[in-house]
């Protein structure tokens, strides 16, 4: 979206230069099972702006004292875990971009999260885009004056804070065929801690141990990239490991309630510019009647499963547990990146770390491009110039 960048790399691009590029992200690690997309984003300054000016009011919120209270009815009874510390370690705001009435590039808040994202295959891919594309040096994916290296040493702060790498585990249902290994492993790399299966987990008393070389190690620390809603009904796999809900001498990042705090749940309690009109379904006595101006979302779901776009009163009668939908008013992405062939709508997510005894710190973006009816990469299979990506912008 920055015009001089946006036009150089069109006039420099090609297909060969985007499989080497492919080739390069790649090198040493794993075929990547998702689409990233042929460029970054330029972000302008203004824009910038905006999004770090949105972060802080969902963060204003956040850190209310009343915040806790607020969101404590979107913990699921069944997964609700002990032990909960006062703030998540990572926040994520997804924003879609559109334009004002003025015709002025605004972000409008699509979802938030106070779950982890890909904090160490974002660095990596940030790194190759200005590598092989062979990016202007003033070009910087970072934020807040961070560069590759403080970004890292903030992220090994969170990470794995006081203890010794081998202590910290990053942990998912099965961590070496999700679509997010090439992040789970760039960050054992870079932090040098374990990627760890729920099932390779042990519980002995209330402690958590792996098994290494013929050796007991004691897991003190969790790295969580585990999303109860993968596991559904199917508590069974627990039996061989652990339970996450029972009371266990082990610290999460971040603490897995997170999850649904900050979360569609916590949507409908912003008022903001930045933030589309957000109801809960149950407190809705008069229905809009401009229903095709709104998204009908379930509150527990992940990756856009289970959201209704066109929105009809049937299916607003056909919901049996209005008190887990929200009811959010449609956001109208701008095509406003240049693809060779057109105009491509994007979202940014910003990415946020929270030191303990600290403030959270925005440190980099996620993007992702879209031609399709959604955003998500599942919805965008049969083009090009879609995918993840990231922002970039001038120092």
């Amino acid at each position: 979206m920055i015009n001089s960048y946006r036009d150089s790399f069109n006039a420099q691009f090609s297909k060969k230069q985007y499989d080497l590029f492919l080739k390069e992200l790649e090198k040493g690690w794993i075929e990547i099972p998702f689409r990233v997309a042929e460029t970054p984003v330029f972000l302008p300054s203004s824009l910038k702006d905006q999004l770090i000016a949105a972060g802080a009011e969902i963060i204003a919120l956040i850190k209310d004292e009343n915040f806790k209270k607020l969101s404590e009815d979107s913990i699921p009874t069944q997964w609700n875990v002990p032990n909960e510390n006062q703030h998540p370690h990572f926040l994520t705001f997804d924003f879609g971009i559109c334009k004002d009435q003025s015709g002025r590039l605004i972000p409008k808040l699509i979802e938030m999260q106070g779950f982890p994202s890909l904090y160490g295959f974002q660095a990596h891919l940030a790194k190759t885009y200005q590598s092989v594309y062979d990016l202007p040096t003033e070009l910087t994916p970072y934020f807040n004056g961070l560069n590759e290296q403080s970004y890292l040493d903030l992220l090994k702060e969170v990470i794995i804070g006081n203890h010794k790498p081998h202590e910290v585990a990053l942990m998912d249902i099965d961590a070496p065929n999700q679509k997010t290994a090439i992040d789970f492993m760039i960050t054992a790399k870079y932090l040098g801690i374990k990627v760890l299966s729920l099932s390779d987990i042990k519980k002995e008393g209330n402690r958590l141990y792996y098994h290494e070389n013929g050796n007991k190690i004691h897991l003190k620390r969790i790295y969580n990239r585990l999303i109860f809603d993968e596991i559904g009904h199917n508590t069974s796999i627990f039996k061989d490991s652990f339970d996450p809900r029972e009371a266990l001498d082990i610290e999460w990042l971040t603490h897995p309630n997170w999850f649904y705090r900050i979360s569609k749940y916590t949507m409908p309690f912003l008022k903001s510019d930045f933030v589309p009109q957000t109801h809960f379904l149950k407190d809705l006595k008069v229905l809009p009647e401009d229903l095709e101006n709104y998204v009908l979302k379930p509150l527990f779901s992940f990756a856009g499963m289970g959201v209704i776009i066109d929105v009809e009163k049937k299916d607003i009668e056909n919901i049996s547990d209005p008190e887990n939908w929200i009811l959010q008013k449609k956001v109208n992405y701008e095509p406003v990146v240049q693809a060779p062939d057109g105009g491509i709508k994007v979202e940014i997510r910003l990415m946020y770390l929270w030191p303990e005894g600290k403030e959270p710190i925005l440190c980099i973006s996620l993007a992702r491009l879209s031609r399709g009816k959604m955003i998500g990469v599942r919805y965008n299979k049969d083009f090009d110039w879609v995918g993840g990506t990231v922002g970039l912008m001038e120092k």
